[in-house]
């Protein structure tokens, strides 16, 4: 069945549920310790549920190509539990401090899971831009409810254009270079905070 989607050019936003995530202040540097003191292993609180967490990294395939990076860029802030980044990244984070660097291999099973070779679609030939008629390019592709997602040209054929609806990343297995830029421990239930003490036991 045809389905008429509305199309409009786009780069691809790889972490894009974390894009709208609150945009949290960025982390004041730490003062550095006295000399007499030693340094620490690794500074602030470590990344666990509900931490928000502000990231730098860069993200490269199998062949070393980089296909993404913030760094110099603004961090990429996310609530750790949250699934605003893939669960193959997120949980390789646990336990990582501000400052720590880590390289990560993600599986497609744990990112964008296997490229889906029915997962495809023909609309008109008319709803594509005309300067992006070009096989392999990405869309971003919204229904009448506004919600995106990314996809590819497959084919353009006379008066319509197949669609790849896999995720440009679906099949790959992903590489990542991160760094801890600040971690900010998990809110405090205020349930327990609010509740009484407990009366001694006698």
């Amino acid at each position: 069945m045809t389905r008429t989607l509305r199309l409009a050019l786009a780069g691809l936003l790889l972490l894009a549920p974390v894009l709208g995530a609150a945009q949290d202040k960025p982390a004041q540097p730490e003062q550095p310790a006295p000399a007499a003191a030693p340094a620490p292993a690794a500074g602030g609180p470590p990344i666990e549920t509900g931490s928000n967490v502000q990231l730098e990294y860069t993200l490269k395939d199998e062949a070393g190509a980089v296909l993404d990076s913030n760094k110099g860029q603004d961090p990429l802030r996310y609530t750790h539990g949250a699934q605003q980044i893939i669960p193959g990244l997120e949980r390789e984070l646990v336990g990582l401090h501000a400052g720590d660097e880590k390289q990560v291999v993600v599986k497609p099973e744990d990112a964008y899971g296997a490229a889906n070779p029915t997962a495809q679609v023909e609309v008109p030939r008319t709803a594509i831009p005309e300067n992006a008629l070009v096989v392999g390019a990405r869309l971003l592709a919204r229904n009448p409810q506004g919600q995106g997602r990314a996809v590819v040209i497959k084919e353009i054929r006379e008066k319509t254009v197949l669609l790849d609806l896999n995720h440009p990343l679906a099949g790959k297995t992903l590489f990542f270079d991160v760094k801890v830029l600040a971690v900010a421990a998990p809110a405090a239930d205020a349930s327990q905070k609010d509740a009484p003490a407990a009366p001694p036991e006698k």
